[in-house]
């Protein structure tokens, strides 16, 4: 968070530098952002109530932004600091792509991390901001303006299409890679008669299994709904070309905040409906990711052959039931197999052969450590040399420093290596606070004796004013 002085400057010169809308009207010292209103103007900031005072509990607000006609709504976010929870369900900014909560969400947001920028379709856009009963921040303050659909700049993307023809990419394309964090959406519609067909040309996103990072989604009609999803695509491999079902296409890329790639290009053309190409099944290619198992078919036919012996051990388990007892007491040397297979199981690393307890109190370990969290373990997998790696829904970042940090939709997430698997000892499914340090790569990592403990409620105000004390 800034100091509070430095964000009243910010504000102040934000102030008399660009004016203010109905919204925010200033006070002679300080600018001063009221709950909701309807801002109509080329360009604006918008604010929470009360900023940079913290946001009143229980409270509910609507912003409605209109720029002129023709043009789209860019909104960037230059503070934010909201209640953290890995789903947003406490305190959190909903943005709609118009003056309705039943049209488009462009995004759910919360915690202390900007979100990038968002483009509206038309020449509106909706915020709505909540807050519960319990813990509150300073809220968020964000510029506005309108701006052409195909406005050249890296900043914005997306917008409404309406031409029979047209093309798609991302931000910066082809000189730079996309910036992080970025959200764009286009809406392009033909005429009734007709429908769209897209082609894809270069095709470099970041890649992941279920394309949760960075991604491209189609979607048939105008609205974000996974029953009219055409095809999710991220990775390196273009998607096949698709028609839609009808006359209207919602396009949406979506870029986090840390890998970024070359990115895209499409073309969409209207063709008569019954028009026909290449098609596929919407739900048996909607990643590019996935497809890229095309080449194991050729990789079983090797682990076929060194994958036989762990099988048939397993098999032949009745009918040898004397190795498998001695191996359940460690008993090495008496499984009757060759002498090097008792030694896998002892630790590579000396640290792990240590009893496994926790190095100091919680007050040390927060000044000792680079990071301090809590969150939820979404997943535990082996690592190599007997590590363990770990998958954290973020809850709080108490204490960042150069630790990655993810955001995936409207939640953010942390990958952590710890150099042992069995210490510290954590579950799958649990929430934890979690210290610990920082490698160059940015990924946290977690010794045998780092601080990890059983997060509940009442933690959140000690860590809070630990925080606050000096080391």
């Amino acid at each position: 968070m800034m100091n509070v002085d430095c964000i009243w400057g910010l504000s102040l010169f934000l102030s008399l530098s660009l004016g203010w809308t109905k919204a925010q009207q200033t006070n002679h010292t300080r600018p001063v952002f009221y709950c909701g209103g309807d801002l109509v103007t080329d360009s604006g900031f918008v604010g929470s109530e009360g900023f940079p005072s913290f946001y009143k509990p229980n409270s509910k607000c609507t912003w409605r932004i209109t720029v002129p006609e023709g043009n789209v709504v860019m909104l960037t976010f230059r503070i934010f600091d909201l209640e953290a929870d890995s789903q947003c369900r406490y305190d959190y900014l909903d943005v709609y792509n118009g003056h309705s909560n039943l049209v488009q969400k462009l995004g759910r947001f919360c915690g202390t991390f900007r979100p990038g920028a968002l483009i509206s379709t038309t020449n509106t856009m909706m915020l709505e901001m909540a807050s519960d009963a319990e813990t509150q921040g300073r809220g968020f303050v964000a510029y506005f303006s309108g701006a052409k659909p195909y406005v050249d700049d890296h900043q914005f993307c997306g917008g409404r299409m309406t031409k029979d023809q047209g093309e798609i990419k991302t931000p910066n394309w082809p000189d730079n890679k996309y910036p992080a964090g970025t959200s764009c959406s286009w809406l392009i519609t033909v005429e009734p008669d007709m429908v769209i067909q897209v082609k894809f040309g270069k095709f470099v996103l970041e890649a992941d299994a279920y394309c949760r990072f960075d991604y491209v989604a189609f979607f048939n009609g105008g609205t974000k709904d996974d029953s009219r999803l055409i095809g999710r695509y991220c990775g390196d491999r273009a998607p096949q070309p698709f028609i839609t079902s009808g006359n209207v296409l919602l396009v949406q890329f979506v870029s986090d905040l840390s890998v970024t790639s070359d990115g895209f290009f499409a073309d969409y053309t209207s063709v008569p409906r019954g028009s026909q190409i290449l098609t596929f099944d919407s739900g048996a290619d909607t990643r590019s990711i996935p497809s890229r198992p095309a080449v194991k078919p050729a990789a079983p036919k090797r682990p076929a052959a060194t994958t036989q012996p762990p099988v048939p051990t397993a098999k032949y388990v009745p009918s040898k039931p004397k190795p498998v007892k001695p191996t359940k007491g460690r008993g090495q040397g008496t499984t009757g197999n060759d002498g090097t297979r008792p030694k896998r199981p002892v630790h590579q690393n000396p640290l792990c052969a240590k009893a496994c307890k926790r190095d100091g109190t919680i007050k040390t370990s927060f000044c000792a450590s680079e990071f301090v969290i809590t969150g939820k373990v979404n997943s535990l997998s082996p690592g190599p040399r007997g590590s363990l790696l770990i998958s954290i829904s973020l809850t709080k970042a108490y204490k960042a420093g150069r630790l990655t940090i993810t955001q995936i939709g409207e939640n953010m997430s942390v990958k952590l290596v710890s150099q042992c698997k069995k210490c510290p000892l954590l579950r799958r499914g649990a929430n934890y606070i979690i210290m610990g340090q920082v490698g160059e790569d940015g990924r946290g990592t977690l010794e045998p004796g780092a601080f990890t403990a059983p997060y509940k409620p009442p933690h959140h105000k000690l860590l809070v004013n630990i925080s606050k004390q000096p080391c």
